[in-house]
């Protein structure tokens, strides 16, 4: 079997892919552009691919017989044609929910316990100079008892749910598709999710529901000081009414993904007055160590899975 790895620099060059080469001939790309897909997968029997479009066109008159897709989201590949042409497609989940959940907490403790304002206050040495043996002059607040709002409870909100109940939290949740119900946690509609919480999180998935689902009216009737993070996807928060809301409105964000990836320079959040109030940080939600070497081992076990089906 034939195996092309179209963007090997996606799963970090610190991880180990040499699993791969037991299981055939390995070509690997460190990156792929459009221009290049089709002659690179044309005699391919394996794709692996993390975002690099493979559709109908760059399957099409090719050898392709398995699609592997290191990631959760397959909306880079056409399913549509790979199922009436009988391929394959794979993809992997539930490698990621401690990753995510870690860097929504880093975001959150960022915004809540003001770090940095107390770390520059020591660095610029005004801690020595003061006449008492504290500085609280940029108050913090506690977690216990704040209402936190999970939007999406799939693995990866249910693992940032549990997080936040072990601080003392109240756990609400609004299920995009409607047909999740959880007993553990509180279900309730969007709009009061939006106005009651302090500290909203967004774990769903990007489809017809979800496009656009926090605009600028409804993200307006958030509370003064609420924490808004998005490590789901990018389109599910509307960026031009976002960045409007930051300058306008006392709140928080923490965005981990956005519409356009990697960040295009017009990108509105990138042109907002009141930068405090805002971390950007280039989609690494999903990459601890710990889950890209996970990620690693559950592709392999697709591709072993399939080869094992082929043999009989």
């Amino acid at each position: 079997m034939k195996i092309v790895i179209l963007d090997r620099a996606t799963l970090g060059f610190d991880m180990d892919v040499s699993i791969f080469n037991g299981l055939g001939d390995v070509i690997s790309y460190d990156t792929t552009s459009s221009s290049e897909t089709k002659n690179r997968v044309k005699n391919a029997d394996i794709v692996i691919t993390n975002k690099v479009v493979v559709g109908s066109e760059e399957m099409e008159n090719s050898s392709i017989k398995l699609v592997a897709i290191t990631a959760t989201g397959t909306n880079n590949v056409d399913l549509e044609y790979a199922k009436k042409n009988n391929i394959e497609v794979k993809n992997v989940a539930g490698y990621s929910s401690s990753s995510v959940s870690q860097v929504a907490f880093g975001m959150i403790f960022h915004f809540v316990q003001k770090l940095n304002y107390y770390k520059n206050y020591v660095n610029e040495g005004n801690w020595q100079k003061s006449e008492i043996f504290t500085h609280i002059d940029k108050p913090f607040f506690e977690l216990d008892n704040k209402r936190v709002g999970v939007i999406g409870l799939g693995d990866i909100g249910s693992s940032f749910a549990k997080r936040a109940k072990a601080f003392d939290c109240e756990v609400v949740y609004y299920s995009t598709s409607g047909r999740n119900n959880n007993s553990e946690f509180k279900r309730v509609e969007l709009d009061e999710l939006l106005k009651t919480s302090d500290i909203i999180s967004v774990h769903c998935p990007l489809n017809e529901q979800t496009k656009d689902l926090l605009n600028y009216s409804n993200m307006n009737t958030m509370k003064d000081g609420a924490i808004l993070l998005n490590l789901g996807r990018g389109g599910i928060i509307n960026e031009d009414d976002l960045s409007r809301l930051i300058d306008e409105k006392e709140i928080y964000c923490g965005i981990d993904v956005v519409n356009k990836e990697p960040i295009e320079e017009s990108n509105p959040l990138l042109k907002v007055k009141n930068k405090d109030r805002l971390v950007l940080t280039p989609h690494i939600g999903w990459a601890s160590i710990e889950a890209r070497t996970r990620l690693i081992k559950m592709v392999a076990n697709n591709i072993i899975e399939f080869l094992n089906k082929k043999r009989d």
